[in-house]
């Protein structure tokens, strides 16, 4: 049989049909087009996010509590608490003998606050952190100073505002020497940080956060007595494999532990918190794929649907044609046939919605001040079609069979 003349009456039929058409081919467009804005939201954020890992530094470390996988996330990741590092093992990183390729380091311990001001009050990030944080963290001041080490030793009542909650608290005023009320306790304002946004790996929005004297934080606000993580300064990159290696000996000595397979901490670099990010988010991605496919799958339901009733409607059609000689195939694979061209045009029609659809989401994410790039995933164009084609071919072939099985003298006898 030539294929030519199928296509051509399933193209005659899907015409003269228009809005049967249409209801059998919006299923196969939505799935298809949820489809390819899942493939690209999850591209775009992954791109994202890792250009902000990538832009924080390429020779910072992190040491995390808790032992983990090299290529899986931390488990602290996971909101679970580990108590396993303290100021002294930051001490010891961090005093140029013990892992001389660390030229800097800075502990963190955070936790969510209402801070007050005479006039407002805002619930933010409130994070302890040594006076080395302006130097790991490439961080620069909009006006004021950063806490001395000699005020983080001493238990200063001091705070450094990010950038938008200094505007949140004070508004259009100065803010240095103003006084900020946390958990009842005072502290003085001495310096604003300047506008920065989300950081990498371990980090939060700066302009979004109070900083404390890490010892004043620990002492005064949160009660405890470790570290949430630390970060940690290296010389350049070169030197990360090295500074890793001794950071590990230096806190298994600490900690007292023989068998790395005992590690209650865990060193990672910027590499691993890419390597790290693009598991999980794959994952994810995967994940929102498969619940896209059920919208495809929902879609071939209503092909098989909208087929039976096509071939209920088409008896005496097709008790013509096998009277004039057409076999059980021949019939079987026009309706095969109109199916997948059902499911072709569906198809079609989807990635191009898709693809609008992600390019206007993209220009609306960056009217909040996002880098948020539109991304296609192309391999996922051709794969599109091929499994709108299958679609077609699946669901129709209930519908092909059916057709193929009625017989001439009973489709002609149809009323």
């Amino acid at each position: 049989m030539n294929i030519s003349i199928p296509i051509k009456i399933s193209v005659r039929n899907l015409l003269a049909s228009k809005m049967r058409s249409f209801l059998t081919i919006l299923g196969i467009i939505i799935g298809v087009a949820s489809v390819i804005m899942i493939m690209a939201a999850g591209i775009s954020g992954q791109d994202l996010i890792l250009n902000e890992i990538r832009g924080i530094g390429s020779n910072l470390v992190a040491v995390l509590p808790g032992a983990s996988d090299e290529k899986g996330p931390p488990a602290a990741a996971f909101g679970i608490s580990i108590n396993t590092l303290t100021y002294d093992d930051l001490l010891a990183l961090t005093n140029g003998r013990n892992v001389p390729e660390v030229i800097a380091g800075t502990g963190y311990v955070r936790g969510t606050y209402s801070i007050k001001s005479a006039k407002e009050e805002t619930v933010t990030s409130g994070v302890g952190v040594t006076a080395s944080y302006m130097d790991v963290e490439d961080a620069t001041l909009n006006k004021g100073r950063f806490f001395t080490k000699e005020e983080e030793i001493n238990l200063s009542r001091v705070a450094v505002l990010g950038n938008k909650v200094a505007k949140d608290l004070f508004g259009d005023e100065d803010a240095i020497n103003k006084k900020i009320k946390v958990k009842d306790q005072n502290f003085t304002v001495i310096g604003v940080l300047a506008e920065r946004g989300a950081g990498g790996f371990g980090s939060s929005n700066q302009d979004e956060s109070v900083f404390f004297p890490l010892k004043s934080f620990q002492k005064i606000i949160s009660g405890i007595d470790h570290l949430g993580y630390m970060r940690l300064k290296v010389r350049d990159e070169f030197s990360i494999g090295l500074a890793k290696k001794n950071i590990e000996v230096t806190l298994r000595e600490r900690h007292g532990i023989d068998n790395p397979a005992n590690d209650d901490f865990s060193v990672r670099d910027q590499s691993s918190a890419i390597k790290t990010f693009e598991t999980i988010t794959n994952v994810l991605r995967y994940f929102l794929l498969v619940i896209g496919s059920i919208s495809l799958v929902v879609g071939g339901v209503g092909i098989m649907n909208i087929m039976l009733i096509a071939v209920s409607q088409r008896i005496k059609e097709i008790g013509l044609r096998k009277a004039l000689g057409a076999k059980n195939r021949d019939i079987a694979i026009q309706f095969l046939v109109e199916a997948a061209t059902v499911s072709l045009i569906g198809g079609l029609v989807g990635i191009i919605l898709g693809i609008m659809l992600s390019y206007l989401a993209a220009i609306i994410i960056r009217l909040f001040d996002l880098e948020w790039r539109f991304m296609i995933s192309f391999w996922s164009l051709p794969i599109s079609v091929l499994v709108s084609i299958g679609i077609g071919l699946i669901f129709g072939y209930y519908p092909a069979r059916k057709a193929s099985k009625i017989s001439p003298m009973e489709a002609l006898r149809y009323e």
